[in-house]
């Protein structure tokens, strides 16, 4: 599943492409998304694409008339080709500009979404409670201590819960606990502040790196072969299970934690 950098870089990838761009045709060729694809997606044929924004893992085409919200599921991608290209197989929604280009939404399992937002309707029901975005100031360790006071669940699951902060996927929080020192299995609210402090950091650190790294595929989403995705990670706890730990030569262990897979290494995590 594309996590928040990879959401990210595709809002990288695809908005100077998109931005400023006439809308002449939206095409649904399939609208039974994760969602139906509302009717209203053609409002915007006509406009300009004002802006490109994410929020989580949400995209958002602005107009002045409203926007255009994007998910890309499970398997979903995007990327900018020569409208006069034939579809590909899982190529549902191809939104054509009068430049001659378009923006493909290309989604294998259908697990992506495609939603509408009016310029006067309220905040979507889908992002109105989620936490803030982990590379603005509103996230922090002290943050994060507050709400994990008396919290029984484990720490990994706590920070990978959208409402405290937005975007900490499996992989990052895996390698960000590592980098912390602190064992996922740990209760939240055993969590001292000043292993929060630097967890919070670290989530920063680690994201900030996968969206830096990512940037070279940003070339990917404008040929027509473009296949933009995963970019080349070092990974120090994750998939590496009965692997020997970089730093202390014991061997990495998985459990599962919340029904998603966990990597740790019980020399340096504690």
């Amino acid at each position: 599943m594309p996590e928040l950098p990879e959401v990210e870089v595709t809002r990288l990838g695809i908005s100077p492409y998109v931005e400023g761009e006439q809308v002449q045709k939206v095409l649904v060729h399939q609208a039974k998304l994760r969602w139906l694809v509302p009717n209203e997606v053609h409002l915007v044929e006509g406009l300009t694409i004002e802006k490109v924004s994410r929020r989580a893992k949400y995209l958002f085409l602005h107009t002045s008339v409203g926007d255009i919200m994007l998910h890309l599921g499970m398997s979903g991608k995007m990327r900018v080709v020569e409208s006069a290209l034939p579809r590909k197989k899982h190529d549902h929604i191809e939104i054509l500009f009068t430049s001659g280009n378009k923006l493909v939404l290309n989604d294998a399992r259908r697990f992506g979404s495609c939603l509408w937002r009016g310029a006067n309707e309220p905040e979507s029901k889908l992002i109105s409670n989620l936490g803030p975005e982990p590379l603005t100031e509103a996230f922090d360790g002290n943050r994060l201590h507050q709400l994990s006071r008396e919290k029984q669940t484990p720490v990994k699951s706590f920070i990978m819960d959208n409402s405290v902060v937005v975007g900490v996927g499996n992989i990052y929080a895996n390698e960000s606990l590592f980098l912390s020192g602190i064992d996922p299995r740990r209760a939240a609210g055993k969590v001292s502040k000043a292993r929060y402090l630097r967890l919070s950091e670290n989530i920063k650190k680690v994201l900030a790196l996968a969206i830096e790294q990512g940037g070279t595929t940003l070339k990917d989403f404008a040929q027509a072969d473009g296949n933009p995705g995963y970019f080349a990670q070092h990974l120090r706890v994750y998939g590496r299970a009965g692997e020997p730990c970089e730093v202390c030569k014991k061997n990495i262990k998985s459990k599962v934690i919340g029904q998603r897979n966990t990597f740790y290494c019980i020399g340096c995590q504690r």
